[in-house]
């Protein structure tokens, strides 16, 4: 079996604090994906070097394929213990999900992951281990299509402590929220926003405690290929559109470009029509090819999309709002949408012309804004713990 991944997190700081105590890891092996959660002691600038350093080491240790024993004493002689309270300096999460469905779950303080299937809750056994006088919760199972893992700091457990709840929200609770939105949800980003924005609203919007909901949902692998700028010699424009449209039917495609589009309707020998709806004024309308997803324009809708992909990856504009604009109908959102919500792996055709419309010929193409634009996009992309790949043309 071959599983692959949709994974989110969204994150509260402390009222006041302008960093978080908290810090979300997301790796790839070959093999396997790992989301890291680690929550520093305290709030602030100390907790978040110690959540930061914690998510590093550890993330650097299991890619080089070292054991949880070896992680767990390499993190208690590097960091730090406080004098006064004589506590854990950061406490963590680790998931990590291989191709071939086998998973592993290791837990330290943290709430325990909620793990849902089928639109149900599934118990996670304890299985205790004391390594370096600590007890790690570690457990090993299988996973499959549609099962959501959540990893969550216990700043979600304290959220409506002493205000609208008693005793904070309850994890038996946390999870049956959880349970009810992944009924309705269709993406790990909007699950992880819609607990967060509850601990929120518990919070009175005053967050007590730093607080991170991280978010792993078993998936189909959803390959989208994604065609810019006309290649540097127009001899190459049927090899960059047969390049384009390779891949299984499992492949959603997207031009962005006029050029771009004209391009590939003429060797598909299919027509291209535009709309002339403007669903936003600074964003050009869309049009459509037969077998392609989306078509818009070049650099102006790019640079949209690379704004709000931006604004997801910083983490702290995702709200509903946020969600909002994302459901518009004009080009950039709809190409936005589909790489956080439908994409697993991006695959990037990219033409090396020069369009004077929009740079000096005069400049190298390294130089150029489309150039600059892609590598951007490439950068954002893979913050968000998805793969991805560029083709120059």
């Amino acid at each position: 079996m071959g599983v692959t991944v949709d994974v989110a997190y969204k994150s509260l700081n402390k009222f006041t604090e302008v960093l978080c105590g908290d810090k979300v890891e997301l790796l790839q092996t070959e093999d396997s994906n790992i989301m890291i959660l680690a929550d520093g002691m305290g709030s602030g600038v100390k907790a978040n070097i110690l959540a930061t350093l914690t998510s590093k080491i550890l993330g650097t240790m299991f890619l080089n394929g070292a054991t949880l024993e070896e992680c767990v004493e390499t993190i208690v002689e590097t960091l730090p213990v406080c004098q006064v309270r004589q506590v854990a300096y950061s406490t963590f999460s680790i998931l990590q999900v291989f191709n071939n469905g086998d998973a592993y779950l290791v837990e330290f303080d943290n709430p325990g992951c909620i793990f849902v299937r089928n639109g149900e809750l599934v118990p996670i056994p304890q299985n205790i281990r004391e390594i370096q006088n600590k007890k790690i919760n570690e457990y090993r199972f299988k996973v499959k299509k549609g099962d959501a893992l959540i990893l969550m700091s216990d700043g979600t457990i304290h959220a409506g402590v002493g205000q609208l709840l008693n005793f904070g929200w309850l994890w038996d609770d946390i999870a049956d929220y959880a349970v009810r939105q992944y009924r309705v949800t269709i993406s790990a980003a909007r699950l992880a926003a819609a607990i967060s924005r509850a601990c929120d609203e518990l919070y009175q919007f005053r967050p007590g405690d730093d607080t991170t909901v991280a978010v792993m949902r078993i998936i189909d692998r959803k390959p989208v290929h994604l065609m810019t700028g006309p290649a540097q010699d127009a001899k190459d424009d049927r090899g960059m559109v047969d390049d384009f449209m390779s891949g299984d039917y499992t492949t959603k495609r997207i031009v962005c470009g006029g050029t771009s589009a004209n391009i590939v309707s003429r060797i598909l020998e299919k027509p291209l029509k535009v709309t002339l709806d403007y669903y936003d004024p600074d964003i050009p309308p869309i049009a459509y090819i037969d077998s392609i997803e989306l078509v818009t324009e070049g650099v102006l809708t790019l640079n949209r999309v690379l704004k709000l992909l931006k604004r997801y990856v910083k983490n702290e504009a995702v709200t509903e709002e946020f969600f909002l604009e994302l459901d518009k109908p004009n080009g950039a959102s709809m190409v936005a949408k589909m790489i956080i919500e439908d994409c697993t792996e991006l695959q990037l055709y990219v033409g090396r012309a020069i369009n004077s419309a929009y740079q000096n010929p005069g400049l190298p193409f390294d130089l150029g804004i489309r150039q600059n634009l892609v590598e951007q996009l490439k950068h954002t992309v893979e913050e968000m713990g998805k793969k991805v790949s560029i083709t120059y043309f």
